[in-house]
């Protein structure tokens, strides 16, 4: 039987081990922490950062539009902040148009089932 090394996924991570992962110096980290409000990693009892999985996601997705993309600090920002305020937006449209359906559904659940009930009595009549 061969054991195949699979990456475990661990609930917090160290500075060390997120900087190991993302090939970002630690500096840049600390740094990123006060620039980005969706980057805050807690602190252990011994005041060392720990940080979550969604923190490592946002590091990395931060990474790519810095790096990758080549986006300024300033217009990161602003591309999160458009992003969340997008989100926002379109969450509160989809409540209003799930409002909107289930008042739909209903109306034509009700219709239906006067159908059904129709047909029930003509097949009732029918049968006798």
């Amino acid at each position: 039987m061969i054991l195949q090394a699979r990456e475990v996924k661990k609930l917090y991570y160290s500075i060390g081990e997120i900087s190991q992962k993302t090939g970002l110096k630690q500096y840049v980290l600390r740094y990123w922490e006060t620039e980005f409000s969706h980057i805050k990693p807690s602190k252990n009892r011994a005041g060392n950062r720990i940080y979550k999985e969604s923190d490592y996601d946002n590091i990395r997705e931060l990474k790519d539009l810095l790096h990758n993309k080549k986006f300024t600090i300033k217009g990161a920002k602003q591309y999160l902040k458009d992003r969340e305020a997008k989100a926002s937006s379109s969450s509160s449209a989809d409540s209003n148009t799930l409002k909107l359906i289930d008042t739909l559904d209903i109306k034509t659940l009700k219709n239906i089932q006067k159908s059904l009930n129709d047909l029930l009595s003509i097949l009732e009549r029918q049968s006798k």
